[in-house]
């Protein structure tokens, strides 16, 4: 620096946390309803160390009833969007997921539902 012939040496060091998303409640029971009776609930998705702006999308079960027929009665809505934006002081903003299920034949299930960013993570 400056034609002085000192040697500088800098040391880095650093901890890298991958993107995750964890959920509030973590798991979820839908009550039993009348057929064509529509029941919903709400669960916040709570992003953790995503840098960069992502979008989550959703894997929704198909179910295949006793006589082969197959439905889909979850069907999922985000009211306020499903962007995961990084705010201004460093944190991940929480997303609220509105769930529900109907359906028009007697089904019972046990299984997941898939939540995925950009990066399939």
């Amino acid at each position: 620096l400056n034609d002085n012939p000192s040697h500088y040496k800098i040391t880095l060091s650093g901890t890298v946390k991958s993107p995750k998303i964890n959920f509030d409640p973590p798991f979820l029971m839908l009550m039993p309803v009348p057929l064509n009776v529509k029941t919903e609930t709400a669960i916040n998705i709570i992003p953790q160390h995503y840098l960069r702006q992502s979008q989550i999308q959703v894997e929704l079960p198909e179910l295949e009833l006793e006589d082969g027929d197959r439905i889909y009665p979850f069907s999922v809505q985000f009211r306020e969007g499903q962007d995961i934006v990084l705010s201004s002081d460093g944190t991940n903003k929480e997303l609220i997921c509105h769930i529900s299920f109907r359906s028009s034949r007697p089904v019972s299930f046990l299984g997941n539902i898939f939540f995925i960013d950009e990066e399939e993570n």
